[in-house]
């Protein structure tokens, strides 16, 4: 160990405090990413004491990574350094609500469930319906980049996120953004925080627009033999005045999963399934007589598309089946010891020639699972039954041909959850992207001295 890493935690405790420092090594350990295990962690109460802990960061040449609940510190490479992590999660009030504005100001480390709570007693929401529910924090649901279940309604973070605070390498507390809708001033330099993985600034604080809580709900699950089918009816529904919620479409093996995510597994699989068949889940939202022109329109899309057959669901039924959605990534990540999920951005969204990614994993003896939203992204999660050599060479043949699938329909591929083992011989981010020197110059301009991940993120930085 070198001189300028040793003894990280008792350096540590003279910047904030014996009481904020763990260097046990099963406490550390719930911190390691991809089997790296940082040497301490620093658990900041404010946005000052992550100030000074990063200002110490930088003085002393130390890597660190911004963490909250840590449910998704497998995203991205290994990072090349890290020497402590920065726990947020003491940082967890909410500063600010103004339910008659829409508007609401929360600390990073506060969990999403929590949140939603508290907006539910106003009936509102903020629309980050995003895996790890009920185990992330705010300020990981947004660093992170995972997509919100809602997204083809409401859009992505970068659409009803109004600023953040956060703190740059050098250690400064930073505002990007204000607190309210209209902002006409500066850049919006907070949106450039989404998806960053923690590489560019630890985020403090988060301004959201809330959203009323809608009066009722609903949704339709249409049954498909073939993805043509569903392509017509995805056509059809965005043609239409229609504006759903969401718009999920699930292979024959994703919709499996989702019947079978029940509390009680002995139970009768619902009513709604059909195996062997591509499943379309869509969710609706507003008053009665909206509810009832949604669920006629889309009967009748579904019908003159070649539906095998659909349902409506509504209440406890559909509230179900959207957690079972949000959760569909989380469940297969645990599906087993060598599961890879990639993650494809293409156009259109969900492509008519899907089928392709499962014959280039069938070639390969991999089972798979696919699934997507019709606004994006696609994900693909193949499953080899066991993790050894065989297994990491077959996924590496089949990380080339989907990064080549996306490449041809204008788009980029990236693998979201894998083994460590896969890391060791794929980027998973894929082939050097064209603006990745621009990338290196806004890591620079952010972290000067390469604080925060550094190796973590796209190209390399």
């Amino acid at each position: 160990m070198s001189s300028s890493v040793a003894n990280v935690a008792g350096r540590l405790e003279s910047v904030i405090g014996a009481a904020h420092v763990g260097g046990e090594a099963t406490q550390c350990e719930k911190y390691a990413i991809d089997g790296v295990i940082p040497a301490a962690v620093a658990m900041a109460a404010s946005a000052e004491e992550v100030a000074e802990v990063v200002r110490f960061a930088a003085r002393e040449k130390l890597a660190l990574v911004p963490c909250g609940r840590c449910t998704k510190l497998g995203i991205g490479m290994p990072p090349a350094r890290y020497d402590f992590a920065l726990d947020v999660t003491g940082l967890k009030q909410i500063a600010y609500y103004d339910p008659a504005d829409l508007t609401l100001s929360v600390d990073a480390g506060m969990g999403l469930g929590q949140l939603a709570e508290v907006l539910g007693e106003q009936k509102q929401f903020v629309p980050l319906t995003v895996p790890f529910f009920d185990e992330c924090t705010v300020g990981g649901a947004v660093a992170s980049g995972i997509s919100s279940m809602l997204r083809h309604f409401y859009g992505t973070a970068r659409d009803f996120l109004l600023g953040t605070e956060f703190v740059n390498g050098a250690g400064t507390l930073t505002k990007s953004g204000g607190r309210v809708v209209k902002n006409v001033t500066g850049y919006d330099l907070h949106k450039l925080l989404i998806g960053s993985l923690g590489t560019l600034a630890v985020i403090t604080r988060l301004n959201f627009r809330t959203f009323p809580s809608p009066q009722g709900y609903g949704h339709l699950v249409a049954v498909f033999s073939d993805v043509d089918a569903i392509v017509q009816f995805r056509n059809m529904v965005a043609k239409s005045p229609l504006a759903p919620d969401s718009f999920e479409i699930l292979g024959p093996e994703a919709a499996r999963y989702l019947a079978e995510f029940k509390e009680d597994r002995s139970s009768p699989l619902p009513s709604w399934y059909a195996a062997g068949l591509w499943h379309v889940c869509v969710s609706f939202e507003g008053t009665e007589a909206v509810l009832r022109r949604y669920s006629t329109d889309l009967a009748r899309f579904a019908q003159q598309s070649g539906a095998a057959n659909f349902e409506f669901l509504d209440g406890p039924r559909s509230e179900a089946l959207g957690g079972a959605l949000r959760e569909l990534l989380n469940l297969l990540v645990c599906s087993g010891p060598a599961v890879s999920i990639f993650k494809i951005s293409s156009l259109p969204a969900f492509p008519a020639d899907v089928v392709r990614l499962r014959e280039l994993a069938e070639r390969l003896s991999i089972p798979c699972v696919i699934f997507a939203s019709a606004s994006g992204p696609l994900y693909f999660a193949a499953q080899p039954p066991v993790l050894d050599g065989n297994a990491i060479g077959a996924m590496a043949q089949l990380a080339s041909g989907v990064f080549e699938y996306a490449t041809a329909h204008r788009g980029q591929a990236s693998i979201l959850f894998c083994p460590a083992e896969l890391k060791r011989v794929v980027n998973v981010w894929g082939p050097e992207r064209k603006d990745g020197e621009l990338m290196r110059r806004v890591k620079k301009a952010f972290d000067p001295e390469n604080v925060f991940a550094p190796g973590r993120f796209l190209a390399g930085i």
